[in-house]
Parts: structure tokens; sequence; C-alpha cells
């Protein structure tokens, strides 16, 4: 991790993408530091250029959040999280780690250093766990605010205690981590993920009048605080604003104190330079927002297509934003992650790093780009300078581009053009045409061969040319060489002067013609083959080198040979035979040394770390016809201890190489002495390639799989050899296996998944998979995510190894190649460095042995099995000579060599031992082979283990056989309880009836209707009786709609009707009604929508009721009835309106109504208008229909509902009779209304109907009554008493306004029920009817009238105030109550009290007598009563008249009342009553003594004449104990 030495020139790694802050500058303004892959990589930004500083190494995993601390003294502090769930402390200038935390157990996705405690480092994780981490003192705390992934945290500089948090779905969270710990505030408005938070620099929210306007607030109120919630703190009090950034493409603004948005930013629609972007393809968005210190008013944000742009807060009509970097080429081609900005000298400079791999620097007062660090996003596979364009370098890398750096420019050290057309795939190989300039071909790992022109002024966007003939496996190595058969055989006019060679993975090497890339290359082992007539299998080819004068060409194999060819036509002219492993890296001498001879130097390198120089003078001097091997190298330079995967000669020297190995380090030699000269170790990874620079004798250029290229002085170096020991081994094994993440791996932004690499070696032994994690998750072109695994070098694979010729073996651990020789050579295992994975296909058992008998038997010793030829032999001898079957006595096995006989005993044999040892199925295959199938299937049948595969194969047998093992196998899968099952097998010999049979019995009712529908008639019956059983299942279940299905399957409409309305409810009634009626069932439907009618009015749905009900001619009635019942039901809700609240919604017509009509006009001016009702005959019709309807006597047990529509429907009588002019009628059914409120005990019911349909009493009525017809006037008559019954309470309770009674007296609620009655449901029975219940009617009024008379009267006399005028008006009002003082009625009643009187000591009585037996059954066992029945009876017997009333019980109690004198008096009273006239009993009245009581109880209100009458009557027949009780206090 120490600082590179020396002079370094480095291309880093590339930026980590998709977090929200992974960069950060030191305050102090030396360091920008920026995640890279798990390390942090530093840059030195305090000069005018970049300078690479160095790495932090130490995580296992992607680092997804980086921040340096802020206090003054402090600025090399920093920190970083990552996905491994761990954060890490490091000073910076000294590169070192100060410390780390794993309070995190999820993947930690932002962190912050809080820039007011100087050692508070607060990070979030993608679970939303939120951890505060004190490092001075290790403390920690743990907040849960929100179970959300965390995007991103940041802390507010103005108060220490405020953390803000963004969350993925796009809430914005703000806390307090102080002793607190509450959330303050939560901030809803984005929809998408939040990629940024910034505070505002200065505290304060008053700052921007412009933002008033959106806000439109008052000023004054600005300083308030919402809710109290914040703290007394001056800046919080204060406030400040908050910015956030989101997917959703706007920019929020936040008020701290308000808590809620105070502005919205939505992003322009930048326009990409060069080219508009596609509208169909969503774009890509990363939001990040930067408040730069100083300035309140400005934001500087990311954009679309990677522009920045400066947004002024204080513009308040169009937001005004300004584009940063004005000249083409400034801005970055891609989204931008992450700003950060620090003042340095006199500047303020800003930071971005970006999808493009660019960090950018630049000035904020100029609004331009100062610097561009371009950097890698993968392996670094390739370097290659040009020839001809001195100083440009060539860098194929992983990420899919090809980086061209001039490495001489004077202006900008990092002079880099990128290319990225048509390559999609990680670039391996590179090579420079040798002449012609700007001419470079590449080669991928997907096998692709292409020719870019990277001069051209357009060179950005014009794609490359590629050949046509790709290879199968990835490029290794590209050469130009002069062209060779058939391009040099020419014939078609000219040729070109080079062409180019690639060799790949699969051990080919094809000539392309550069001319026509899209014609056929070709293979030049063809070549090779006719040239020096070879017959065998050519070696597979890894590496190509031509000799820089043309004339010779190295091919580097597999194998480790080297063979050297002559041009043109090549003639192989020797073989090297030095190294036994795969070939790497071959290169020639260059020619222009003052020694010519060492230009035939070869240097070579492969997977044993030595490297090899031959000297070939004496080779290619040599006049031998046939090719010669060498053996012994020229020089041989070892001190590697890994593969060696590039070399590269001096050009300003002699003899001078440097080589790059997988030790991680680059070496330079001098050859002629093999002596090492230098090692530069500053990479953090195994090296890939390596160039000498051309214009610089003392600089290196390496490639690594650290993702960078570094350039390097050799002079300044302090290691000259490469590190040794095993020591070294391991710790550049640990290094090189650093980027190793988990297979299994979650990337908690959700963006992308780590990329890695599982490329196999072909050897069995040698699987070890390794895993890299690929740049920033992604390499993406043209809008295409290209997935990228990092590839190895060739240098991994290898089919043939030898341990012993290296001292280390590093190929174990290193990244295979993938590659395949064309034939299976026999390859030489060598012990594993690591545990092989196991193949999945080892895994698999061995299959049973069918004959696992004979198999043992031919697996004895030798012995034995010699002596088996020896007794087959004779055997064999013996049959030809006798032609008897031989005996093999205990050799049986040997039956496979005999005849028939023999092989069937042997068979038999093993069928045995298969059935003992539990495996059935192999002695059935057995059998079946022997041929005797009806003996297995017998068998299996009796063991009940038939098979599918028997049942298949029983048609062998014959016919009758296969039926009768598929009816055996059926009842074998009864058993098992696979009903289904044995059904199908029944079918499959078409027992259709057996089957569906086996199903209805077992209840699987559908399969049977299936299979009854599909294979019989329709008319079988028996599919009526499956749907008519399964309804019948269905229906006690309680699946109703399911039954009506089937009975309609069955045609049988009435019962599915039937079944549908059996759950009653308003839904099922109205679907049974209409199926009814689609059926025909006219009078059923009419029926049930009658009852769904009735439910919905129970749920006070008129507008439902009448839509059901219009279906049907018949219910026409009922529909006056219902809409009636509408218009009573508003009546009184608009009279007692505190009663409406009802759990469920009413839901009324909206007709016009006529309130100036009485409500009978109102109603039958409806039916006119709505309901269609104008003639007379429709009247009729409608009441002929409701009288033939009898609704039962109402009681006090009766549903309020249900009295009122039963009310409804006498008053619709009414009205039709009304219509039609029957006055007489009318008037029996408006007392029929009235008298059923009256009898359901609901007073308050009974007033309203009263003064609704009789406003202005009888009168009107009674002159339109024929005289004559004596029934009408006892009607008009009983109606006037009711009315006149509810006017003398209405008197009475309602006393004259300007008494005191009403505030002095205290009235017992119960007597109020015009006050307490709630509409409709809740009416509380204020009085029964007192024919029914006599006593408990009395008893009620005694009790609440005696608690209040003496009030009353009281206050009534003693009050001098009360008017005279009010007086009269109410007194006249009071005669009107005459008609109740009805001496006949009240003679009448009485009688009527002591029948019932009797008839309840009666009832008492016989109730006494059966209890008596009861007991006495009970006893017989022997046990003694305990007192005599006849006593037991008599106590009994007090017991009514106790109840009644206890004050007359003393009496009583002496003389109990026998049966006889009880019947008499009951003969007695129904003599009496009989004498009455009809007339009275036959309509209802108002209890006459009552009346009498609540006269007497007005007190001075009551006219003379009439206290007296009502005296009069109660003495008379006031004899009833309730009434004298009642009575005593006016009588007296």
């Amino acid at each position: 991790m120490a600082a590179v030495a020396g002079e370094v020139r480095v291309l880093p790694a590339s930026p980590n993408w998709y977090s929200s802050r992974c960069s950060d500058t030191s305050s102090d303004g030396r360091f920008f530091g920026f995640a890279a892959r798990h390390r942090v990589c530093l840059l030195d930004v305090g000069g005018a250029a970049p300078a690479f500083y160095g790495e932090l190494a130490g995580h296992t995993e992607r680092i997804s959040a980086f921040a340096f601390c802020r206090c003054p003294g402090q600025g090399g502090l920093c920190a970083s999280g990552s996905d491994d769930g761990t954060v890490r402390l490091w000073d910076a200038e000294a590169l070192a780690a100060a410390g780390e935390h794993g309070m995190h157990q999820n993947a930690i996705t932002a962190l912050h250093w809080s820039p007011l405690v100087k050692d508070l480092i607060v990070s979030g994780d993608e679970k939303g766990i939120i951890v505060c981490y004190w490092h001075n003192r290790s403390d920690s705390q743990q907040f849960f605010p929100e179970p959300r992934t965390v995007f991103c945290l940041t802390c507010s500089p103005h108060h220490e205690n405020l953390v803000a948090i963004g969350y993925k779905d796009g809430m914005v969270v703000i806390i307090d981590i102080s002793r607190k710990r509450e959330v303050l505030h939560r901030l809803r408005g984005h929809d998408d993920e939040i990629h940024c938070l910034a505070w505002c620099p200065v505290p304060g929210e008053e700052r921007l009048p412009a933002w008033q306007e959106e806000l439109q607030v008052v000023p004054s109120e600005e300083g308030k605080v919402p809710n109290g919630e914040l703290t007394q703190d001056t800046t919080t009090k204060k406030g400040c604003y908050l910015a956030s950034g989101s997917k959703d493409q706007t920019i929020r603004i936040w008020s701290c104190t308000r808590g809620r948005s105070v502005m919205t930013l939505k992003l322009p629609p930048t326009k990409r330079r060069g080219g508009a972007v596609d509208p169909a393809v969503k774009e890509r968005i990363w939001l990040t927002v930067h408040w730069p210190p100083g300035h309140p008013t400005e934001i500087v944000s990311s954009s679309f297509g990677g522009e920045l742009l400066l947004w002024d807060l204080t513009q308040p009509a169009k937001r005004k934003w300004t584009l940063l970097g004005s000249s083409e080429g400034q801005n970055h081609s891609r989204i931008v992650f992450n700003l950060s900005s620090v003042k340095h000298q006199d500047k303020e400079l800003l930071f971005s790093i970006s999808m493009d791999r660019d960090v950018k620097c630049w000035d904020l007062s100029a609004l331009e780009c100062s610097w561009t660090m371009p950097s890698l996003g993968g392996f670094v596979y390739s370097l290659a300078f040009s020839p001809v364009d001195t100083g440009c370098l060539a860098i194929g890398v992983g990420d899919s581009m090809i980086r061209v750096w001039n490495t001489l420019s004077v202006n900008n050290i990092y002079d880099v053009k990128t290319f990225w057309q048509s390559i999609k795939s990680k670039v391996t190989a590179l090579s420079w045409h040798p002449t012609k300039e700007g001419c470079l071909a590449f080669g991928t790992d997907d096998g692709k061969v292409g020719i870019f022109d990277t001069l051209s002024s357009s060179a950005k966007n014009k794609p490359p040319q590629i050949s046509s003939t790709y290879h199968k496996k990835t490029v290794y190595a590209l050469a130009w060489g002069p062209p060779t058969p058939p391009l040099s055989s020419g014939g078609e006019g000219e040729q070109p002067s080079v062409t180019l060679y690639s060799c790949a993975g699969e051990g080919i090497v094809f000539q392309h013609n550069p001319w026509k890339l899209n014609g056929e290359a070709n293979d030049i082992n063809k070549v090779i083959r006719d040239t020096n007539s070879i017959k065998h299998k050519l070696p597979a080819h890894t590496e190509i080198s031509w000799k820089p004068d043309g004339k010779l060409l190295a091919l580097g194999n597999e194998d480790g040979s080297i063979e050297i060819f002559q041009a043109p036509n090549l003639k192989l002219l020797c073989t090297i035979q030095q190294h036994h492993k795969l070939i790497n890296a071959i290169r020639w001498h260059h020619e222009h040394g003052s020694q010519p001879e060492l230009s035939y130097l070869i240097a070579s390198g492969s997977i044993n770390a030595t490297i090899y120089v031959h000297n070939l003078k004496s080779v290619i001097e040599s006049t031998s016809e046939s090719p010669l091997t060498i053996t012994e190298p020229f020089r041989t330079l070892a001190g590697h201890t890994a593969k060696i995967t590039s070399l590269s000669w001096s050009p300003h020297h002699e003899g001078r190489l440097v080589s790059a190995c997988y030790d991680g380090t680059a070496q330079v030699w001098d050859v002629l002495k093999e002596e090492p000269l230098c090692n530069y170790r500053g990479h953090q990874g195994r090296l890939l390639s390596v160039q000498w620079s051309p214009v610089d004798s003392d600089s290196v250029y390496t490639g690594a799989d650290d993702f960078s290229v570094h350039k390097w002085q050799i002079s300044k170096q302090e290691h000259t050899r490469p590190p040794q020991g095993r020591k070294s081994i391991e710790l550049e094994k640990k290094r090189s296996m650093q980027p190793k993440v988990k297979t299994k791996k979650k990337k908690p932004t959700g963006k992308s998944p780590a990329k890695q690499d599982l490329s196999d070696a072909v050897n069995g032994d040698e699987s070890t998979k390794e895993t890299l994690l690929e740049e920033n998750g992604v390499s993406e072109h043209e809008g295409g995510k290209a997935q990228e695994a990092e590839l190895p070098d060739k240098g991994s694979m290898t089919v043939s190894k030898d341990t012993s010729s290296s001292a280390c073996d590093y190929s174990s651990f290193s990244l295979p190649k993938p590659f395949v020789t064309q034939k299976a050579t026999p390859v030489k295992k060598d012990p594993p460095k690591e545990k092989p994975i196991p193949d999945a296909s080892l895994k698999k058992r061995k299959p049973r042995s069918i004959l696992p008998f004979s198999t043992f038997m031919d697996h004895r010793s030798k012995d034995e099995l010699h002596q088996d030829c020896l007794t087959l032999a004779t055997c064999l001898k013996t049959k030809d000579n006798d032609d008897v079957s031989p005996d093999l006595k205990d050799r049986i096995h040997l039956g496979l060599f005999t005849d028939r006989a023999s092989l069937h005993k042997m068979i038999d044999m093993e069928g045995k031992h298969h059935l003992e040892n539990g495996h059935p199925e192999l002695f059935q295959q057995l059998m079946l082979w022997k041929g005797d199938m009806k003996g297995v299937l017998q068998a299996a049948a009796e063991r009940g283990e038939l098979t599918d595969q028997l049942v298949a194969i029983s048609p062998m047998v014959g016919y009758q056989a296969w039926v009768w093992t598929v009816e055996a196998f059926a009842k074998q899968l009864c058993f098992q309880e696979q009903y289904v099952k044995a059904a199908s097998h029944l079918l499959s010999i078409h027992k259709v009836y057996e089957a569906v049979e086996l199903l209805k019995v077992n209840h699987f009712y559908r399969e049977a209707i299936v299979i009854a529908k599909a294979r019989l008639r329709p008319e079988d019956p028996i599919l009526k009786e499956l749907y008519t059983s399964w309804a019948a299942v269905l229906e006690k279940d309680g699946h109703y709609s399911m039954a009506a299905k089937c009975y309609l399957g069955a045609s049988s409409p009435y019962d599915a009707v039937k079944v549908l309305a059996k759950k009653g409810d308003a839904t099922s009634l109205k679907t049974a009604a209409e199926l009814a009626l689609i059926s025909g069932e006219e009078e059923l439907s009419a029926t049930l929508s009658f009852r769904c009618a009735q439910d919905l009015l129970l749920s006070r749905n008129w507008v439902g009721a009448q839509e059901v009900l219009q279906q049907h001619k018949t219910l026409f009635g009922q529909r006056l009835v219902f809409c009636l019942n509408e218009l009573l039901c508003k009546c009184l809700s608009e009279r007692h309106p505190c009663d409406q609240k009802s759990p469920v919604p009413l839901c009324y017509h909206n007709w016009e109504l006529n309130r100036e009509a009485s409500f009978l006009d109102m109603v039958i001016e409806v039916w006119q208008n709505v309901l269609g009702m104008d003639t007379t005959e429709q009247a009729t019709c409608a009441q002929e229909q409701l009288r033939s309807i009898e609704h039962p006597p109402s009681t006090s047990n009766t549903h309020p509902k249900q009295v009122l529509f039963h009310i409804s429907h006498d008053l619709t009588l009414a009205a039709l009779s009304y219509q039609t002019a029957a006055w007489d009628e009318a008037v029996k059914s408006i007392l029929g209304a009235v008298t059923r409120s009256y009898d359901a005990g609901n007073f308050t019911l009974m007033q309203d109907i009263c003064s609704i349909i009789l406003p202005e009493g009888c009168d009107n009525l009674r002159h339109k009554l024929d005289n004559t017809d004596s029934q009408g006037m006892d009607a008009c008559r009983s109606l006037e008493g009711f009315v006149a019954y509810r006017l003398l309470y209405d008197l009475w309770w309602n006393p004259p306004k300007d008494s005191l009674v009403l505030q002095k007296a205290g009235l017992d609620p119960v007597l109020c029920p015009s006050e307490q009655t709630a509409l409709e449901n809740s009416y509380i029975s204020g009085h029964s009817s007192p024919e029914e219940t006599p006593h408990q009617t009395a008893a009620e009024m005694d009790e609440n009238l005696c608690n209040t008379t003496e009030a009353h009267r009281c206050e009534t006399e003693s009050d001098s105030r009360t008017s005279s005028v009010d007086l009269v008006d109410r007194q006249s009002k009071l005669n009107g109550c005459k008609v109740l003082l009805s001496e006949e009625t009240a003679a009448l009643q009485n009688t009527q009290r002591d029948i019932a009187e009797v008839q309840q000591i009666l009832a008492d009585m016989i109730h006494q007598h059966q209890q008596q037996r009861n007991n006495l059954q009970e006893n017989t066992n022997g046990s003694t009563q305990e007192s005599n029945p006849q006593q037991s009876s008599e106590t009994e017997l007090d017991k009514p008249c106790s109840d009644s009333n206890q004050m007359n019980c003393k009496d009583e109690v002496k003389e109990p009342i026998t049966l006889p004198e009880l019947t008499k008096q009951l003969l007695k009273a129904k003599q009496k009553l009989a004498e009455f006239p009809d007339n009275l009993k036959m309509f209802p009245f108002p209890d006459v003594l009552e009346c009498c009581l609540v006269l007497l109880h007005t007190g001075s209100q009551c006219p003379p004449e009439l206290h007296r009458q009502a005296l009069d009557l109660l003495r008379k027949h006031g004899s009833a104990s309730i009434y004298k009780k009642a009575g005593t206090k006016f009588l007296t």
C-alpha cells in the first residue's frame, strides 16, 4: 500500500458506479479520493495536473461509500464503507489503515463523516440500519428509522445531531441522533430512488425572497416552528434548507422547520451533443446534487447525458440553469454519479466522476473543465506502441474499450482517446500496422478481429472494420507480417504488403487480408502441412511473433514448443523444445543495434516462471534440409515465481528485456549477463502486459489486473530482483486472490450484479474457479449492457503440466484460459494445489446391476476364473457329444455361455436374488427378458406391486391379460387412495360407467361429471344423478351458488332457484328471483323479489327495492307500499333529524315532492307521476292485491321497521280508498295504521302518524262519511278517540310556556317519549295497549305519575304568572277530549280487564300444577318433599296479585281462590261482555280510565265539567287495584 516510488504516471481503475458518495476531496484540497472496486484510489490534485498518489487496499468487496474527515488539521483522515459490511478508517497521507468496525450485518450503501463532530462517522446499509460510530472512543449507536434500503445520507453542517437519509423508494427522513433519537420529519414528494442529499451551506431559511411565492407564506409565519418539534437550539430554530436529487428527474428543496418541499426543479431535456437521444429508449438517469460552500443560492446537479447544470435559485419565474463546459468535449458523455468541491488557493474546484470512466475537475467560477483524468474499467490485457506515431500507446482493456494515449502530449499528460464502437467484448490483443499511421488491429474475448482507424477526424464515431472470420475462443495475439500463401501467390493483381495474423484460444492462426476483411481468412496450418508434408496433428498455437524483417515466423504452442518457419511458404526450420508448458509470450530482438547478430535472439515466456532466450543465428544459416530441434537455451532468466504473461525488449539498449509476471511485479533483465537489474512492485495485482517506452530509455509501461496502467522509471526502483521464497509467494498469492468475491452476491443498489469470471480449466483436477470483481458493475455501450466477466491471458490454460520444472507452480490459482485441443491427448495430471471441486456428474450413484450374482462370480480370484474356463470347456464338449444340457452344478453363472435352459436357470437364480433383496422391479425386468411376462403380472398383482411400467408392457401377453392387469391395477390404486388415476386406467379399457361410479363414490364429482359428459350420451340418466348428488353435498356444505349450477346442469331450474334463495341475503334473493324469471317460474320469482325488496328495505335501500319489484306486474301494489314507506320515512326523519345517525347510508329516490299538499295527496301524485298509476282500474287492482295480504297484529316485540312497513301497507290502502272516494274504507285503514302503532307500544310513532295523516283532526273525514253507514261512523269515532288521546298527552306533557314547571318539576324521563324515542328503529315502548297488559300499563303510569303529581300540582296552583289567554285556549282544546270520556266504553273495558285478570290467574294455576307434577316425578325415588303441595300452590297463587300490587296483597292472602270460583267469575264477566252492543266492540279505543287520570293530572287547566266527569268514571269503574291506587289522591 506504500506510495508508488518515483515519478509514476498512472491510468487508474475506474470509480465505482451507482453510489451516492464514493468519491470525496480532502478539506485541505490536496487529495481527491474515489472508490475503484474494492480499493480507494487517491489522486494528488494540489498541482496544476493531477498525479496518482496511491491506493488504500483492505476491503474484500466493492466499496460503496467514501468520505474525508472535514476537521481542520485532520484532512488526511478518511473512511470507506463496503459491500463486505465493514467501515474502515484510513490515513491518506501515509496510505495506512487507521481502524475499522463491523457493526453492519449487511452491505453498506452510504456513509458520511460528520462535518461538526470530528470523530463521528454515520453509515447506512441496504436493510435500513443506521450506525453512528465515534472512532476516538470506539463508541457506537444504532438507529432504525425505516425498514427500507438506504440510498444516501448526509450529516447537517449546522446541527451536529441532524442526519438526512434518502431511501430507495423516494422517502427522505431527517433524524435526531442525540438522546432524543426521534424522527423529526418524513419528507414525502419523490416517487423513486433518492440519489443524493445536500444541505444548504448557510443556515437559516429566510435567505431567498423569490421562494416565498411558491410557498404563499406570510412573512410573519416564517419563524414559527411546526408542531413545536424542534429544540430551542438557535441553529435549529433558524432551520436549514436541504436539497435532494431523485431518479424521478426532479430536485426538491425542503424546509427543515416546516418539514415540506418549498421548491421543485425539473431537469430540462438537454440534448446530448453528438445526436439526439432516441425517445423510445428510457433514459438512464442518476441525479446527484451538490451545494457548493459559500453559494447558498446556487446548486450544481447532474443531468441526463452527463451534462452538469448550475441552477440559480433566486430566479423565481423560469428556473434558470447554466450548462458547465461550453466547448465541445468538455462534458462527460455518460451520467455523472458524484460531485464534490474544494477551495484551492483562490479557485473553487469541483470534481465529478461518471459512467464514462473520466474524472473531471471544473473551475466553478469560469464553469470550464480544468482537466480530465481517464480511468480503466477492466483488466489491462494488452499494450502496444505505434511504430509510426511515436509515443502513441494503445491499451486493450476488459471494459470493451480501447484507449489510445498520446504519452508525449505537453498540455495534457492524460491525452487519451477512447474507442468502443462495435467491440462489445474484452479487448485482449492489439497490434499497430508497421507503416500505416493510425491503423490499429484489435482482437477480443469473443473471437472477433477488427481494425480501427484512430486518426480520422470523426474517429470517435467511425466504427471499425470487422473481419468476417471469427475465432471460436479468445484472441490471444495479433501480428502484422508478410503475406503467406494463398495471399502471397499473387495472381489477383496487387496484394497488400503486410497481412494480419491472429492467434486464439482454439489453437488456430488465421491470416486476414486487411484490404478485404469481409472475405474468408486463411488457416495457416494448411500451408504448413502442404509445405512440410506433415500428416500428424499439428499442436495448438498460443502465440505468434514475426521477426521484424519479416523473414521468420515464430509460433508458440500449447505443449511448450516453439516452431520457427521461413517466409513466405512457412518451411519449418527448427523446433525449440525448452518450455514444457503453454507459451504466453515470444519476442524477437530489435534490428537497429550495433551488434547485428543480436537480432537473432528470441525471448520466450510460458506458464513456467523461467524465461529462456535462444540464439537462432546458426540454425538459420545452416543448410540442413530437415528441421532441427533445439534443447539448449542461449540464456536462462530465472527469478520470477509465477507465470510470465508478457515480454518487451528495450529499443534503446542491446540485450535488455523487461518481463511481466503473475507474481505482481515487472522485472528488467540484462540478458547477456543473465542478471536482474530492477524490479517494479507498484501494482496491486497480477501483471498482464508490458511495453518499454520508445522515447525514454528509463521508462516502462505495465498493465495489470488491478485495472491500471503504470508508467515507471527503472532508475528509481529500490528492488533489483523479483520477491523470493515461500513467504513472498504466499503474500503474492493473497494479493492476487484479493478480488475474490462470494459467488452469490446481492448488489445493494439493485443496479447490476458484481461480474464474475468462472472459466474452467480443461483438466478434471484443475477446476479452480476464480471470481473477480468486474469494473464497477457493468460495462455498457450504446445503451446495451455487455456482461463483463474478467478473462485471463492465455497463460493460465494448460493441458499437460509438469510441476517439477518450476520452483512453485502458480497455475492452480491462475485464471484458466478456455481452450480445447482438437483430439484428446494423454494428460499428465499434477497434484492440485487446491481441493478440486468434484464434478456433479460423478456424484450420481452407479446404477444397480441387473445381474449382480453372475457379475460377482466373474470378479473372483484368478484361480477360480481359470477353473471356470475349464468347467465351461468340459460342459460344452460334453454337450457336443451327448446333446444333453450340461450340468453346471454350483457354477450356474456359466449359463451365460451355454444353452438356453442353463440361461433360464441363471435368470431364475438372479431373480430370486433380487426378490430377496427387495428389488422386485429388477426381478420383473429379468422375467420380461426371459419372456415369462404372465407370471410376473400375476405375482405383482397378488402382492399389490403393479406399476405403470408393468401395465404398459402387459399387452405383450395378450388382450385379456392386459384388461385383467388394468383392472387389478385400478383396485390397487384404490387401496392407495389414488382414485382419479384408477379411473383413468379404467377408461383405458373402456369401462366408463365403472370409472364414473368409482369417482362418484369417493366424492370426486367434478372429475366424474367431466368423464360422463365427455364419454356418455347427453340423455344418459347417470349425468343427472351425478349433478343432483353433487348438488346435495354442496348444499349441505353451504356452497349454494355451486349447487345451483349443478341443478341447472341437471335441468332443474326450480331447485336451483330454491337453493340460491336459501342463504336469504338480498343479493342471493335477487339472483334467485332473476333466475326464476328466466326459468319461467313467475310466481316464485315474484315471492323472492318481494322478500329481497323487504331485505333491502331493512337496510333502507328504497331505490334497490323498487328496482327489484318493478320486474313483476303482480307486485305493483307492493311498489305503492314501498313508495309510501319511503315518503313516510322521509317525513319522520325530517321531524326527528337528531335520530338520523344510521350505520347504513340511506338510499332515497330524488323525486320531486309537492310539499304544499297533504301527505296522502303528495303520495298519490308521486304514484301517478313516477309509478304510472293513472287509471281507477289500476288503483282498484292494486287495492285487491294488497287486501289479500293479512299482516299479524303488532306487539311491543315487533321490529320497529316491520311495524312501519305494516303501517305503510295500511296507509297505502287508505290512499287507494281516498283516490277511489271509498271514505269508510279509508277511515278504517287509517284507524288500522294508528292502532297498529298504538299496539306496538310506540306512542311517538302514533302521534307522528296522526299529525302527518290528519293534521286538522277528523272533521273533514266525518263530513265525507255516509251517516247511514254505522260501521264507518264507529270507525270514525274510534279514530277521533285516538286523535284526542294524542292531543290529551300533548297538552299534559307540554304545559304553558310561561309556567316554571319544566324547569323545576323533576319529570321522569320515561314520561317524555317525544324527546326520547328514536325514529323507526329505537322507539322505547312508552305504553302498551291496555287490552293486552293492563297491569303493566297501569303500574307504569302509577309509578311515573305519582312521582310527579305533587310537583305538577304545587307548581301549577302557586304559579301566578300563568297566562289566562293560554289557559282558555288549552281548556278549549281539552274540551275536544270529551269524546274520550265514554261511559259505555269504560264499562266495556272494565269487563275486558276482569276477563283478562281471571284468565291470567287460570294460566298461572295451570303452570303451577305442571311444575308440581314435574317435581313429584323427580322425587319418586323416595325423597320426601319439603312442604305440602297444597301449601306451595297457595303461596304460588298469591304471587300474581303480589306482582300486580303489593299494597292489596294483605287482603288477598287470606282467601286463596278456588277453581270453581274462578270459572264462575269468568262466566259472569263473559255474559256481561255479551250484553254490550257490537259496534262498541268492533274498533279499539284508548283506555278511558287512563284518560281520566291524565285529565285530573292536568289540574287547573282542566275545565270543571270534564274534571267532574272524570272523577265519576273513576269512582264507578276504577275497581281494579291499580286504578284505585292511582286515583286515591283525587277520590279522597
